[in-house]
């Protein structure tokens, strides 16, 4: 598929949820379940079984262009992550990218959205430090200079997610003024060319084939066809309800995959499991009242009210815990088996673990929660 409109008829195929999700859950269970172990342990980057999930139609429910379609896009997610929770996190970054081509209301970049979320291309997202940078957690990582036709940018990201030669991401820098105080942010389309030195990170407990980088910068020429948001703030609080909600997709994949793997012993150890707590009936009434507060979450995904963003971050530290617990529970049912290295509990356990570390981490939700509420 080129870049072009889709034709009517085009328009109308994607407008089907519940086939996009049959064909998503499809590809999922036979494509990537096959290889889940391979991404988790060999750091497998599965770009192309993403490129066949971008073909069903995962990537695009959410974005205006298709309908925006918040609930579809979270229940895709979440099919895609009950199978694999470190594509599942991909498919985040996708879907995120996705959202700044568009909503940057830039033609170069809106032009590449097509591509973009039928799976063509690919791009993540470098937003980690900005989003901890704004609220004082820790300094700004990039910083930009203006020059004609753009500005150039330098410094180092540690964990870039979701990126590769000839992809992109999301990414933000700091501009200052002469007397080192702050001007504003620009937030950018970083595209990974020869300017762009990839550095491979420490190994990970998980998550290694989320082709995760440190990026360095020096000087990068970012031109106006890059730009997304200028000034960078106004947009990032556009987003950023949205940006946290997107995330629950990829937790309750998580969460469904660890109750999956909690019946899978039922037959054999269901008499001793019994006596155990957090069994998996409780565990998917938990998960069925949390996906009906996100769905009606997901109807209205750029409200910027107070009263909208604490019940957002606050679902999503819900969605942490919930995924936790339902982890360390799948391994408690299943035992010795579940201890082996290569067991699916292992897996989930360590995806769980990303669920409540990235950002927004589970601290940086409450404190966001806590800093909202005394505003008053």
């Amino acid at each position: 598929m080129n870049n072009t409109a889709l034709s009517n008829e085009d328009e109308s195929f994607w407008d089907d949820d519940a086939r996009i999700l049959c064909d998503v859950e499809r590809v999922a269970s036979v494509r990537l379940s096959a290889v889940a172990n391979s991404i988790d342990q060999d750091g497998y980057y599965p770009a192309d079984i993403m490129g066949e999930l971008g073909q069903a139609g995962a990537f695009l429910p959410h974005l205006k262009a298709y309908g925006e379609r918040f609930d579809a896009a979270i229940n895709n997610m979440s099919a895609i992550s009950r199978h694999c929770g470190s594509t599942g996190f991909i498919t985040w970054c996708q879907d995120v990218c996705g959202l700044y081509m568009e909503l940057s209301g830039n033609p170069a970049l809106v032009n590449r959205m097509t591509d973009h979320a039928t799976g063509i291309t690919f791009g993540g997202t470098a937003l980690s430090n900005p989003m901890k940078a704004f609220t004082n957690i820790e300094a700004m990582a990039l910083k930009a200079s203006k020059v004609e036709g753009g500005y150039v940018v330098s410094g180092t990201l540690p964990w870039v997610s979701h990126i590769a030669d000839g992809q992109c991401c999301g990414a933000i820098a700091a501009i200052d003024n002469t007397d080192g105080s702050r001007s504003h942010e620009v937030m950018f389309m970083l595209d990974i060319n020869e300017e762009v030195k990839l550095t491979k990170c420490p190994e990970f407990s998980g998550m290694e084939g989320t082709s995760t980088w440190a990026l360095n910068l020096n000087e990068y020429f970012v031109s106006d066809a890059q730009i997304i948001a200028d000034p960078a703030r106004p947009f990032i609080k556009k987003i950023r309800g949205a940006f946290i909600l997107l995330q629950t997709g990829w937790a309750m994949g998580v969460t469904q995959a660890s109750i999956d793997a909690c019946r899978e012993v039922e037959v054999s150890l269901g008499h001793v499991n019994q006596f155990l707590h957090n069994r998996p009936d409780e565990l998917e009434a938990e998960l069925k009242d949390l996906h009906a507060r996100i769905m009606q979450l997901a109807k209205n995904p750029y409200d910027t009210s107070k009263e909208h963003m604490l019940d957002v971050l606050d679902t999503r530290a819900q969605c942490s815990e919930l995924s936790l617990k339902a982890s360390q529970s799948a391994l408690l049912h299943q035992g010795a088996r579940g201890y082996l290295m290569k067991s699916k509990p292992q897996r989930l356990i360590r995806e769980a673990h990303f669920v409540g570390i990235v950002t927004p981490a589970i601290k940086h939700l409450r404190w966001e929660m806590a800093k909202l509420m005394s505003e008053g």
